[in-house]
């Protein structure tokens, strides 16, 4: 494969979360650093349509492309700004003057100045921000000095008469003495109060201005007012990636899949992110303990140690293992704060999407081998397929045939039986046999290719039904049961099941194929059900029989598809009189009121039990295998 399409597969696989993309050249060098609301979208863009001289010399030059996922679109922006600082890239020619995003600053006069500005000097004043969209801050600041009256001028003198903004009561001429440093500082709290998050009281003042002001019909006013909410919402969004607190912190997480780990390790310094990096590993201990190795392994003497690490977790012995190798005190903590846990939140989401892409690039190979060898196979199961089966009360009994291929569904062979043999009762052995009777008799007649491995939802029963409908077949297929309560294997007559790890990467390709099955049976008998309820409600109406009411539900699938018709427009469509369609929409909206209360109710019941079983530490009578 060419370095081109591999950088194109790279950015097919990118996440479809907002964050930061990195290309580098073949000397590991940075050379573009982008940001995007969804990366997979802007890192296609640049493998399609013409390019720009630029953009293809960008592509040519480069050989590997990195993502690092953000919270959101603003922090993504920050960080774009942050590591365009710090690395200086080669083809990115915006924000390398070391202008940053601008502030809001506070200074610290006596009198206090609000302003903007780009540089966060260590002078004493407050400063808010930053803020990407510099638009925002000229219209907050403008919303400021309109609400609150502070001093205009930029250097403070004492004078002896007011300006003019005085007399129009935009400032209340502190240089004159005409206010109290007490009463102008109460002033200010307010502006620091609503810089800090603050701003619902005057948000909603604002909002009742634009409604008074779209009523009057002056239109061009309540636009303004309107571009003064939307710059008080910018003040609302907090970023993981940029927040000023001098300790030095880093913010470690570990996504885990089997034998596979990748640590993600965010890097703050001086408030500002500026390291993200990933570290793949392979061990069999628990994401716990892996993450206690890796961290006692990432740290030495040649790499500086933070005065905080966060992670989710409690490591008393890493604590002690800091202070005896190290002189600088370390506090190995769990996020106590907002803000600290969608850091380390973003730090897990970066390692999941890296472990996510090692699976994709392992495949399954590695656990059906594992399964393979777990159920004595003489080869890979490469092909396996799923049973499950569905009814309520021996109603609109169903099974579902669900065909996974290198552990990987393959939904163009799944398949749907509407079970004849146990209509109005309730025998989960008898629709395992009939749904295996119907498939594998029919592969047989017309010489189809048999499963690797065939699995069924369930534990020794269903196990030994559908074993013996393979035999009388004549079928020699390998055959497993996965029961839902202890995630147990089962194999046909066998006195005992087969207990797997549950980090086991052959457990979680049979738990992936055993609740696929599961979803689909569980939505077809829904669907039939739902089909029967429309079947009854329309044709307890005058008027309305069966082909008519098979014409409706064919255009108009669900009950509340029907409540969206006006009586008018249902006489039309169902060629019946205004007072029978009215009789039917009230039919219809009172069946799905009672469907809404039967929903409650069944969620209600479903939290009942499963906190009993928490308390019990077993499973509701009723859950079935």
């Amino acid at each position: 494969m060419s370095t081109y399409d591999t950088l194109k597969q790279t950015a097919h696989n990118a996440p479809h979360e907002p964050g930061v993309y990195v290309w580098r050249n073949n000397e590991n060098r940075i050379i573009y650093i982008g940001k995007a609301k969804v990366l997979r979208n802007r890192l296609m863009s640049y493998f399609s349509g013409s390019k720009d001289p630029k953009t293809a010399a960008l592509v040519h030059n480069a050989v590997h492309i990195e993502t690092i996922i953000t919270a959101n679109e603003y922090d993504a922006l920050l960080l774009e700004n942050i590591l365009i600082k710090q690395h200086c890239p080669q083809y990115n020619a915006a924000l390398k003057d070391g202008s940053g995003y601008p502030f809001i600053k506070i200074s610290a006069d006596a009198f206090p100045l609000v302003s903007k500005t780009r540089r966060r000097l260590d002078d004493g004043a407050s400063y808010y921000g930053p803020f990407p969209h510099a638009g925002a801050v000229g219209t907050l600041l403008s919303l400021i000095e309109k609400s609150f009256p502070l001093r205009k001028c930029r250097r403070f003198h004492k004078r002896r008469n007011p300006c003019l903004y005085y007399h129009i009561g935009r400032c209340p001429a502190p240089c004159c003495a005409k206010i109290s440093a007490e009463a102008y500082a109460l002033i200010t709290e307010s502006v620091r109060r609503l810089l800090s998050g603050d701003h619902e009281a005057l948000a909603s003042d604002l909002k009742e201005d634009m409604r008074k002001l779209s009523a009057n019909l002056q239109f061009e006013k309540a636009a303004l007012v309107r571009d003064s909410i939307k710059a008080l919402e910018m003040l609302s969004t907090q970023s993981s990636v940029l927040d000023f607190a001098p300790e030095s912190r880093d913010y470690i997480a570990v996504a885990g899949e089997g034998v596979l780990a990748t640590f993600a390790v965010f890097s703050l310094r001086e408030g500002a992110l500026v390291a993200r990096e990933l570290y793949r590993s392979q061990s069999a201990a628990d994401d716990t303990e892996s993450l206690e190795t890796f961290i006692m392994m990432y740290y030495s003497q040649e790499r500086p140690v933070p005065a905080i690490i966060y992670c989710e977790g409690a490591f008393p012995t890493l604590q002690r293992w800091f202070s005896e190798h190290f002189e600088n005190k370390t506090a190995v903590l769990r996020p106590d704060h907002k803000r600290h846990r969608a850091i380390l939140a973003m730090a897990q989401q970066n390692a999941q999407e890296d472990l996510r892409k090692r699976l994709k690039e392992r495949g399954a190979g590695p656990a059906l081998d594992e399964l393979a060898a777990i159920l004595h196979l003489p080869e890979r199961p490469n092909r396996i397929e799923g049973f499950d089966v569905a009814q309520l009360n021996g109603t609109h009994p169903v099974a579902s045939l669900v065909s996974f291929k290198n552990g990987v569904p393959d939904k163009k062979n799944y398949r749907l039986f509407k079970l004849r043999t146990v209509v109005g009762i309730v025998d989960d052995y008898a629709a395992i046999r009939e749904a295996v009777y119907r498939r594998y008799a029919r592969l047989l007649r017309e010489e189809a290719q048999l499963p690797d491995l065939i699995l069924v939802d369930g534990g020794i029963g269903q196990v030994n039904a559908a074993s013996a409908v393979l035999k009388k077949l004549g079928i020699d297929c390998a055959l497993v049961g996965l029961a839902k309560r202890d995630e147990e294997l089962w194999l046909a007559h066998n006195a005992g099941p087969l207990k797997l790890s549950r980090r086991s990467e052959a457990l979680k390709v049979l738990q992936f194929v055993r609740d696929e099955t599961h979803r689909v049976a569980t939505s077809f008998n829904q669907k039939l059900r739902s089909k029967d309820l429309c079947f009854s409600i329309l044709e307890s109406n005058t008027g309305i029989g069966p082909a008519r009411a098979a014409a409706l539900l064919k255009a108009y699938p669900s009950l509340h598809d029907l409540l969206a018709l006006s009586p008018a427009l249902l006489s039309t469509k169902a060629s019946i009189s205004i007072e029978q369609a009215q009789a039917v929409l009230a039919a219809v909206s009172e069946a799905v009121k009672q469907q809404e209360q039967y929903r409650h109710a069944a969620t209600g019941s479903a939290a009942m039990l499963a906190a009993e079983a928490l308390k019990t530490k077993e499973y509701p009578q009723g859950s079935s295998d």
